[in-house]
């Protein structure tokens, strides 16, 4: 891991995993609130998404261990701010969007916040996609209790709450297994609607059956996990 873009270090910082979103970064960058820092997390693109997150203002981080979880996971470690958000880099979701997310973890009214993903036309999120989603969030709440609708990646905590939990999990698992040990670890656990837009590009995971089909094996394997003491029980 290699951090090529360094900005000084805010009260906020937002991770955006990044696989060739270049076209998309310039909307999502600008919608990053003011004096919170983007950390754009680059997992091995080829058209030039690093570079355009630099020329943007971005810190960018590379990650040459290809999965969603390393991404998230690099950029989580790169964070200095007390609280963390994370945040897709494909325009599918509004950054804007966390500014609520933020107060209610310094309010102290949860330790992590999550977007239910409210799809604005069929086109922002495939039925297939949408299925997987719900199965594994009735598995959750099986698992944990918790009565969550999504396990969207658009979520707030705080920086050294989240590392404390000792995510393991570097592919899809890395959101659910996310949720599932802060379950585990009695945090408080709150969820609210966020508009879902059509993504810019080609998903590399939902867009696909396939793809699909590889994030609920994922995510399965994490469910079956033994329940773990963390350091970040509360």
């Amino acid at each position: 891991m290699k951090a090529v873009t360094i900005s000084p270090p805010s009260d906020v910082d937002v991770v955006l995993p990044c696989l060739n979103e270049a076209e998309a970064l310039p909307w999502v960058l600008a919608r990053i609130p003011a004096r919170w820092r983007a950390i754009v997390v680059d997992n091995g693109s080829t058209d030039g998404s690093a570079e355009a997150a630099g020329a943007l203002g971005a810190t960018v981080v590379h990650e040459p261990r290809r999965g969603f979880g390393s991404a998230c996971h690099a950029g989580l470690t790169a964070a200095t701010a007390e609280v963390v958000c994370f945040c897709d880099c494909d325009a599918s979701l509004d950054p804007a969007l966390l500014l609520p997310f933020v107060e209610e973890i310094r309010g102290g009214e949860a330790d992590l916040v999550l977007g239910r993903r409210r799809p604005q036309g069929r086109a922002a999120w495939p039925a297939h996609a949408r299925a997987g989603n719900l199965a594994l969030a009735r598995l959750l709440r099986r698992r944990t209790g918790l009565r969550l609708h999504d396990l969207g990646p658009l979520r707030a905590a705080r920086r050294e709450q989240l590392l404390g939990l000792g995510l393991t999990d570097r592919r899809s698992g890395y959101p659910l297994q996310m949720v599932v040990r802060a379950a585990d670890a009695g945090w408080r656990v709150t969820e609210h609607d966020v508009p879902y837009l059509p993504r810019t590009g080609a998903s590399k995971v939902t867009g696909t059956w396939r793809g699909t089909w590889q994030a609920v094996r994922d995510m399965s394997r994490v469910l079956q996990e033994t329940p773990v003491r963390t350091e970040g029980a509360r």
